[in-house]
């Protein structure tokens, strides 16, 4: 065989074997973790251990939050429920974004369409209730992606959603929604919302009652006739997502307020 067509019968080999070592070489992506530490205070962990916070709360009837670190915080509106960074470890070194920008009803959404590290964020301005905010003012929607996954924290939503608003929250993968009335939606009226949205994987029903925290009405009225393999009930406060195809979808994730083992 002449040399010239050895050598290019070598590279060619050596082409084919490159996309095999590079697959090998690939190591699998961290999960993405979802932490619940009651009412609407979220965190949520990337594979690449960037932490976002949502509406972070320090009520006392949840006891005191220790070690909760973040480097993104968002808020969906100013009630001081969802307002309290400090109980983020490290919320002086914490990029903040307020979903509102201003102060009392005089308050404005700020609209939010930016990339943070491996995270990408908007929002969408909506009302914590359904007279257009004439009686609690204005609420924020975040959108975040991070590894494919898009997440949607409905803040204090009060009112079924706009066409319009529908459009720019476009597809969700995560839903992050108030069940426990009074101020926000209630059960029925959440699931009227999640109707609305159609949450492909997950759906995290928060602000809500628990045995703790009575302020609010419980989840109840959201689970009626709802198909129970769809429901999961944790003993902990926190979950990996997973696109196992075998899973319910979308699967309603009811988590506890306390990490396992240090519950009273």
């Amino acid at each position: 065989m002449p040399r010239w067509l050895l050598a290019g019968l070598l590279f060619v080999l050596s082409l084919l074997a490159m996309p095999v070592l590079r697959a090998q070489d690939k190591k699998p992506a961290a999960p993405v973790t979802v932490t619940w530490h009651g009412h609407s205070f979220f965190t949520v962990q990337s594979s690449k251990g960037t932490v976002v916070a949502f509406d972070p709360h320090a009520i006392q009837e949840y006891g005191r939050r220790i070690g909760i670190k973040a480097d993104l915080i968002l808020m969906s509106h100013q009630h001081n429920d969802h307002t309290q960074v400090k109980v983020i470890e490290n919320y002086k070194e914490a990029k903040i974004i307020p979903g509102l920008k201003g102060v009392g009803q005089r308050a404005d959404w700020n609209h939010v369409d930016e990339g943070f590290k491996d995270v990408h964020i908007r929002s969408v301005g909506v009302y914590h209730d359904n007279i257009e905010g004439m009686r609690y003012g204005k609420n924020t929607i975040f959108l975040v992606e991070m590894d494919g996954w898009r997440i949607a924290h409905l803040g204090d939503l009060g009112h079924s959603l706009t066409p319009g608003q529908l459009k720019r929250i476009g597809p969700v993968d995560v839903l992050m929604v108030p069940v426990g009335g009074i101020y926000a939606l209630n059960g029925s009226e959440a699931k009227e919302v999640v109707a609305q949205i159609k949450p492909k994987e997950y759906i995290f029903p928060t602000h809500l009652g628990t045995k703790v925290y009575t302020n609010l009405l419980p989840v109840d009225e959201f689970l009626q006739d709802q198909e129970g393999a769809k429901i999961a009930k944790s003993d902990d406060n926190k979950i990996i997502l997973n696109r196992d195809p075998q899973r319910p979808r979308p699967l309603i994730v009811l988590l506890h307020w306390s990490p396992k083992g240090k519950q009273e």
